[in-house]
């Protein structure tokens, strides 16, 4: 499957990586790399996410982060749609 970044998804996570990398540019590195890898395996296995609070989403948390993305699955499309990606503190849905 097609992976494909909504334009929100991609402002989430460089907001979430910037703000890290204020304080520690190899962290960021290092969670967006994890970001990264993680959603890359929806491409192979896009079930692997829960079921989201949100009807008709997906939520993968980003193992070893505070991360949680959040997605859809078109399957006759043959395509993952990252919608947001968002730190587990923050409200969901908004």
């Amino acid at each position: 499957m097609l992976i494909a970044w909504l334009p929100k998804a991609i402002a989430n996570r460089d907001e979430l990586i910037d703000y890290i990398a204020e304080e520690n540019l190899r962290a960021a590195i290092d969670q967006d790399s994890r970001i990264e890898a993680q959603v890359n395996q929806l491409a192979v296995h896009p079930e692997i996410g829960h079921a989201g609070r949100k009807k008709g989403t997906r939520e993968l948390v980003i193992a070893r982060t505070n991360f949680v993305v959040i997605y859809r699955v078109h399957p006759k499309a043959k395509r993952v749609e990252i919608i947001r990606v968002l730190h587990t503190s923050q409200a969901w849905p908004a």
